[in-house]
């Protein structure tokens, strides 16, 4: 960017008073000149004295009379530099109107030796020097722009209505101006909106270096998921930093203006049109009800009670273990419930998902019907640290909640599950597939309660995602650090996984283990090199040594899958929902599962990491679990001993 000179500096920032004078000194000279250029056109003499003597005074009256009009008409209110339509048709209505003035005076006072024909002359030179000369000042001010200012020039993709008043908004500003408009419709490209060229994306690379382009902006509120990748896609290997705008439904609702640039949705890349909602699915398990979620502060858990809260129940129970999560929430949807106006209660409950007595003197006071368990410890290497208290939350917690849901009759029970949880190669993942098997276990001998459990993979800008530590990351100049090369990633974003997670619930028959469509997996180190890429930055690697920021691949952490799985077998079936699936998985007796159980709960008594770990691999089939760190663990024959060499050394009791 070049900083304007001392000239154009006192030119751009003159007053607007004294522009406003500049225009009516300049139309005072351009309009006895154009009334000069109308004998002269007429006659093709430099000075017809003949005709122009006996009516000298013209010149005088004419420019002070043309001022009066074009003043009137507004047209020195219009600021020339955004100078559209409509001040161009001030000019042409004043021009017609001096012209018929001119025209009347002669024919009513009967002027001898004046052309019929300069009036008409003198409106169209008028059009060109008062007009013309407004265009010529736009011009120089954009040029001006792009060669002497501190602005950033940037290029706006979709050149429809929202392009053009994005640009409009963006040139009254002091931080960009649009160089450039990229659009996919061929029949836009080479025309021009507001004096901005359309050019192909496919195109676009070439622009950057000669129009100095750093940025993009995506100007596409209405556009699908689908058409917004195809224009990321586009601009993947373009260096500039590309932001988008508000969605249509924001700009409507007024929660947002054109204008608010952000950063490009991580959703965006994945371009997928999430299927509107079945409103008979929704309303069979929240309206009117008494819902209760576990886990209520957590990302899956603070969504679901988002979208719980727009299905009209009859009341919202919130159980939260920590404080601080509990009362985020709380007040969040109390603020949400007033802006919807609606009057059902919200009960924000403090406790343990293990602990029994708080469980069921909740679900009882309150009545719950529909129960929603997302509590869960899911952050893979800390449980990896935490065996023990990570299968008592994920196993016995969800032990807990679903024999309370039993025994106090809750219509439906549904448990939030993990793609992790298809052959296991950590705890997490196996403690959640045991917990799958408790409600499947629990839907055998109970008839009264409706269990199911919804499986998925990772959702967008979640707190165990990788989507906000990159962004951290690159905002800190890098590195990114990716696990492995190979890792890949089911996505979905977390206001799709929640509707979908009520609407299985709702078609649930008892033990059902549905599966969301998650798409196509991703991969992560993609992943980031295309935040990198839309953050207007280039990738450091040995074919790019002058990059900005550079990929770094830290290893697999203890119990880390390279691919993750949805499905256990090839036995899955369709359901009345095109993204839900229900598979047809191995369950225990319910003689197995006690029988497990109890030992589970001896090895937490015992603190035994090696014996939970073995009981998970007898219960959950595939579980491959190999954390050499386990090894190092206190034998657990000796309790008292473990206890009090632990109590010196905290970071060897898992």
């Amino acid at each position: 960017m070049i900083r304007r000179g001392r000239w154009h500096r006192q030119v751009a920032e003159l007053s607007r008073t004294k522009k406003r004078f500049i225009m009516i000194a300049a139309d005072l000279v351009a309009l006895p000149l154009a009334l000069w250029s109308a004998y002269a056109l007429r006659f093709a003499e430099w000075w017809p004295d003949r005709y122009i003597d006996p009516y000298w005074w013209l010149f005088f009256v004419t420019p002070v009379v043309g001022v009066y009009v074009f003043a009137r008409l507004g047209l020195y209110r219009a600021v020339v530099r955004f100078m559209g339509p409509q001040a161009l048709w001030a000019v042409v209505k004043g021009s017609c109107l001096l012209a018929v003035l001119m025209w009347a005076a002669a024919y009513f006072y009967q002027w001898q030796n004046f052309p019929r024909s300069i009036p008409v002359n003198f409106a169209l030179v008028t059009l060109v020097y008062v007009g013309g000369t407004r265009l010529l000042v736009r011009t120089y001010y954009q040029w001006l722009v792009r060669h002497y200012t501190e602005k950033q020039a940037v290029a706006i993709y979709g050149a429809g209505g929202a392009g053009a008043q994005l640009a409009l908004a963006l040139s009254s500003g002091r931080e960009f101006y649009v160089a450039a408009f990229l659009d996919d419709d061929p029949a836009l490209w080479g025309s021009t909106i507001k004096g901005i060229k359309v050019y192909n994306p496919a195109e676009f690379d070439p622009l950057v270096e000669s129009l100095k382009i750093e940025r993009v902006l995506l100007a596409m509120p209405s556009a699908t998921k689908a058409q917004r990748k195809h224009a990321l896609d586009q601009l993947a290997d373009a260096p500039v930093h590309v932001q988008t705008v508000p969605s249509m439904p924001e700009i409507v609702s007024g929660e947002a203006s054109l204008d608010q640039l952000r950063e490009v949705d991580l959703e965006d890349l994945l371009g997928r049109d999430p299927v509107p909602p079945r409103e008979e699915l929704l309303d069979a398990s929240i309206r009117h009800k008494v819902v209760m979620v576990t886990g209520a502060g957590g990302s899956i858990g603070s969504e679901l009670c988002r979208q719980i809260m727009r299905g009209g129940p009859k009341a919202l129970v919130l159980f939260e273990l920590s404080e601080f999560s509990l009362y985020s929430i709380d007040q969040e949807l109390e603020q949400l419930k007033q802006e919807m106006g609606e009057d059902f209660t919200i009960y924000p409950m403090l406790g343990s998902v293990c602990h029994r007595e708080r469980i069921e003197a909740v679900i009882q006071h309150y009545g719950v019907q529909t129960l929603y368990h997302a509590a869960a410890y899911k952050h893979v290497p800390l449980v990896e640290h935490n065996i023990l208290e990570g299968i008592r939350n994920n196993v016995v917690g969800t032990q807990v909640v679903a024999e309370s849901a039993a025994r106090l009759g809750v219509e439906r029970c549904i448990l939030i599950s993990t793609d992790k949880a298809v052959r296991p190669t950590n705890v997490m993942g196996a403690s959640k597939r045991m917990a799958e098997l408790v409600l499947q276990g629990l839907a055998e001998t109970t008839s009264s309660t409706v269990f199911s459990m919804v499986r998925f993979g990772n959702v967008l800008g979640s707190s165990g995602s990788v989507v906000p530590l990159f962004r951290q990351q690159i905002q800190a100049g890098g590195p990114v650090t990716v696990t492995h090369a190979e890792i890949t990633r089911y996505f979905m974003t977390i206001p799709e996984a929640a509707l979908l997670v009520i609407q299985a619930g709702s078609m649930a028959e008892g033990g059902d283990v549905f599966v969301l469509d998650m798409g196509d997996a991703v991969k992560i180190v993609d992943l980031a090199r295309r935040m990198i890429k839309l953050s207007g930055l280039d990738v450091k690697d040995d074919k790019h040594p002058e990059g900005d920021i550079e990929v770094v691949f830290s290893g697999l952490r203890p119990g880390e899958k390279l691919y993750e799985e949805l499905l256990i077998g090839d036995n899955v079936v369709g359901t009345a929902h095109p993204k839900i699936m229900r598979a047809q998985e191995e369950k225990l007796t319910p003689t197995q599962l006690t029988g497990l159980l109890e030992e589970i709960e001896e090895a937490q008594r015992q603190m035994n990491c090696h014996q939970a770990c073995e009981i998970l691999k007898r219960a959950v089939k595939g579980f491959q679990y190999g954390n050499p760190e386990v090894d190092l663990l206190l034998p657990a024959t000796k309790p008292k001993v473990a206890r009090a060499v632990a109590a010196e050394k905290p970071g060897s009791l898992h």
